[in-house]
């Protein structure tokens, strides 16, 4: 076992559809790979109207973590709290969250919390009926936190106001591109360039549709040890999968 990240970890974008769910399976195959019971819990799916599989379902296919918990689901692809209110469903309550994580943490060395869009999305609501965030939930977990990212243009203005907002937290962060391009362009090795500072993983676009054989064997050689991989020389690698 390398000395990686262990207990709750948070898993976070700069914004909605940049590759967090691909990027959590890929931590879990890694981990697992070095032999860490890992558990997978996402506290708000939406969306689920339309009966495709959800993010945890996604994750299990590639993956095959230990656990995979969804904690509350809402219909329509929305924030999880604006999603509950349109449903006139119950909304997810801020302790409740707290606890299932821990309730996972007890039994596994890794529990990956998969946030729904990014960093300041409502997700529910605390006790006192003011909404939460899963800013708040890394701050109630005492949690560190992976930020997905896009490679290209606008990145790193989006990347460092999430990172911004995690440091006045004082969340430990670190950056994992969530979809590197097979043709990349000046401006997505430009990124790579100013990125490495906080870089600890790139996933190839397309790295979900991979036969999950192939993604488990291939996901540690596109993370840093931190989150279980072994991946050191980013150029070579980008070089490599381009």
């Amino acid at each position: 076992m390398t000395n990686g990240w262990t207990g709750p970890v948070l898993v976070t974008g700069t914004d909605t559809e940049v590759g967090k769910t691909v990027v959590t399976a890929a931590i879990a195959a890694a981990a697992q790979a070095a032999g860490l019971r890992v558990a997978v819990v996402k506290p708000g799916q939406t969306g689920t109207a339309t009966g495709d599989p959800g993010d945890v379902d996604s994750v299990n296919r590639l993956a095959a973590p230990l656990t995979g918990r969804t904690l509350a689901s809402y219909p329509d692809p929305l924030a999880p709290l604006a999603a509950a209110r349109v449903a006139e469903l119950e909304p997810l309550e801020l302790y409740t969250a707290v606890d299932a994580v821990r309730e996972e943490a007890d039994k596994h060395d890794l529990v990956l919390v998969e946030g729904a869009g990014g960093l300041l999305v409502p997700m529910g609501l605390r006790p006192s009926g003011e909404p939460w965030t899963v800013a708040d939930l890394a701050v109630s977990l005492g949690a560190p936190a992976v930020v997905v990212a896009r490679a290209g243009l606008g990145t790193l203005n989006h990347t460092a106001l999430t990172l911004e907002a995690l440091e006045r937290r004082a969340i430990p962060a670190g950056v994992v591109i969530g979809a590197w391009p097979a043709e990349p362009e000046l401006v997505h090795w430009l990124n790579l360039s100013d990125l490495v500072p906080n870089l600890l993983g790139a996933v190839p676009m397309g790295a979900g549709g991979m036969d999950p054989g192939v993604f488990r064997r291939s996901a540690p050689g596109w993370l840093t040890p931190a989150l279980y991989g072994v991946l050191d020389d980013w150029r070579a690698w980008a070089e490599e999968i381009s």
